[in-house]
């Protein structure tokens, strides 16, 4: 049974950062692309980042970039998405979740048309407030 499982979420004031970690089980996370989406609700899902399975490049939307950093531990099966610098707007449910794809931009086209994903969390929940 695959389960992904999301953590490091909380409350936060602005300017100040979380790590969240998306741990697997029944899954190798090395052998997809592995992204993170944020939902608020009544609003639709945004993709923040993704790490591809080949050479490890990434993908971040506009909003977050070179505030969010994302990365692999492979021996702990883990992928970990550094928030710094956080502000009010990043106030969300945060998830990990794979499409089964090796690359990101298989995984945010599946976002893109509110495709559904193979696997994902059950989401950690990040607030930025004063």
């Amino acid at each position: 049974q695959v389960q992904l499982v999301e953590s490091g979420g909380g409350l936060v004031q602005p300017g100040g950062s979380l790590r969240l970690s998306c741990a697997a089980s029944g899954l190798s996370l090395d052998e997809y692309a592995i992204g993170w989406f944020r939902q608020v609700p009544g609003k639709e899902r945004e993709g923040v980042s993704c790490i591809s399975k080949k050479y490890g490049s990434t993908f971040f939307v506009d909003s977050v970039k070179g505030r969010f950093t994302i990365s692999r531990a492979n021996a702990k099966n883990t992928v970990y998405l550094q928030m710094d610098s956080l502000k009010p707007e990043d106030t969300a449910v945060y998830y990990c979740a794979t499409g089964l794809y090796e690359d990101c931009r298989s995984w945010l086209l599946l976002l893109s048309i509110d495709g559904e994903f193979d696997y994902w969390g059950q989401g950690t929940q990040v607030t930025v407030s004063s």
